[in-house]
């Protein structure tokens, strides 16, 4: 008699193009499991923002799976725990997974291999972490000489189709019920404005990445105007696994324009960024820069002036309107335009001297999108504080980078007092004397928020050198 093949689902809330289901479809009847194991990933369990997602996710792939006849089982607790029970119940023949690289997932993974017939696939990044070396064998920090090792071994590998048949066991474990995990905010419920804003499933991330075909070409151009909008918006299903990278690759593997080689680069940033937390577990809770163990960073927890300043980062009340409309954006929808997200970052880190992880923590909670790698590793950039980052000296100035990136009309959307400003004042109105009564006054001015991030990174150079002598 066939064994059942239990398929332990993560982020890759799919059908086509995942390996560990296909292969297990392949030696016997299926029985899906997604575990909510929030303990196991600790400060970095899934959001208010993902578990909205989440809940919409297993929701519509529950009904792919029907299609099939066949069911998930879900359970909540360790995931290792509920793992071998279920295969314990139903004499499963092996568990099958795709790779993950957050920490908890690759601790988890090990103890399963330990005890049962684990096999474990690559399914959601364009390479397995680890293909590509230096030349010495070692694994690549810098992102520019990773990208070109990894498009010198492309093409990625072949997709995978749909599993040829999908069943369930006739007698399947117990299952959760999934309303009763309370994913969905209802007390009070806040997410209004993600349903507006977002189709949730494998199929409205194919619908996407059809709509994105009529706009990939002028990626280059426009990516960086939030007014424009110009941008994929397919993060939360690459996140998710609703989509694979290697679908979105072969999708526009013919094309040869710079719009496309540029949002390559992103896909590829998606791979380096899991490279960096095989490398560096902990990358979203230290510094990979150790001198900035030592910056006086101002403490939301023991500062007054540095918890206000937090709240009003997070509710998008800092006076400068391309950060404020970034951060109203954020809570409204889920998500936040790339250049905006990387302009409200710098901010935070330098106009305000709040210690990165704050931020990282924040956007973890809010993204619809959030990922440990990705949102870690763009943090660290910002921050200067990573492998591979920007100088904490080169601070942006969000005044300028608005007008330059034509951010007029994304800053009457979000926020509404402005509405009336044409520009140049909308970018800056208390320049030009124009502020309405009902927007705040910027909490900082750029120069000397600049000047007292400076001054932070000299004093902390300073004691870094006394206690070398």
């Amino acid at each position: 008699m066939t064994q059942p093949q239990i398929v332990w689902l993560r982020r890759d809330l799919r059908i086509l193009d995942n390996p560990a289901l296909y292969e297990a479809a392949k030696l016997g009847p299926v029985v899906a499991v997604y575990v909510l194991d929030d303990a196991r990933a600790k400060s970095h369990a899934y959001g208010g923002a993902s578990r909205w997602w989440l809940h919409h996710s297993l929701e519509s792939l529950g009904a792919e799976f029907a299609n099939y006849n066949a069911k998930i089982v879900l359970r909540r607790g360790d995931a290792v725990e509920k793992l071998l029970e279920i295969a314990e119940e139903v004499g499963a023949g092996a568990i099958h997974a795709n790779h993950h690289y957050e920490p908890w997932w690759r601790n988890a993974q090990r103890a399963l291999a330990e005890k049962v017939d684990f096999r474990l696939y690559d399914g959601n990044y364009l390479l397995r972490v680890g293909a590509v070396t230096t030349g010495s064998g070692g694994q690549y920090k810098i992102y520019t000489p990773f990208s070109r090792a990894v498009r010198a071994v492309f093409p990625p590998r072949d997709l995978v189709p749909a599993p040829e048949a999908l069943s369930s066991p006739e007698d399947l474990p117990e299952t959760d019920i999934l309303t009763d995990w309370n994913l969905i905010p209802s007390k009070p419920d806040w997410s209004g404005g993600l349903t507006e804003n977002w189709e949730v499933g494998e199929a409205a991330a194919h619908a996407q990445l059809e709509g994105w075909g009529d706009h990939v070409d002028e990626y280059g151009d426009n990516r960086n105007l939030p007014s424009a909008d110009k941008v994929s918006r397919l993060s939360p299903h690459l996140h998710f696994g609703e989509i694979s990278p290697v679908q979105i690759w072969h999708q526009f593997r013919g094309k040869g324009s710079k719009g496309w080689q540029i949002f390559e680069s992103q896909l590829i940033w998606r791979d380096y960024a899991q490279n960096v937390i095989a490398q560096f577990p902990l990358y979203a809770r230290e510094n990979y820069r150790k001198d900035f163990d030592t910056i006086r960073w101002r403490d939301p927890d023991t500062d007054e002036a540095a918890a206000r300043d937090l709240k009003a980062w997070q509710r998008g009340k800092t006076g400068y309107p391309i950060v404020d409309a970034g951060m109203r954006q954020l809570w409204q929808t889920g998500w936040m335009h790339n250049r905006v997200r990387m302009i409200a970052a710098s901010f935070l880190i330098k106009h305000l001297l709040v210690d990165w992880r704050r931020g990282e923590q924040w956007f973890w909670d809010t993204l619809v999108d959030a990922d440990y790698g990705s949102n870690a590793v763009n943090w660290q950039w910002t921050a200067g504080t990573g492998v591979d980052s920007n100088m904490f000296v080169r601070i942006m100035a969000p005044l300028s980078q608005s007008e330059k990136f034509d951010a007029a009309a994304y800053i009457r959307e979000y926020v509404p007092e402005l509405v009336d400003l044409d520009e140049p004042y909308i970018h800056d109105p208390d320049e030009f004397g124009r502020r309405p009564e009902n927007y705040p006054a910027k909490m900082i001015g750029h120069r000397e928020g600049r000047e007292r991030a400076l001054s932070a990174y000299r004093v902390m150079k300073s004691d870094l050198e006394h206690k070398d002598r």
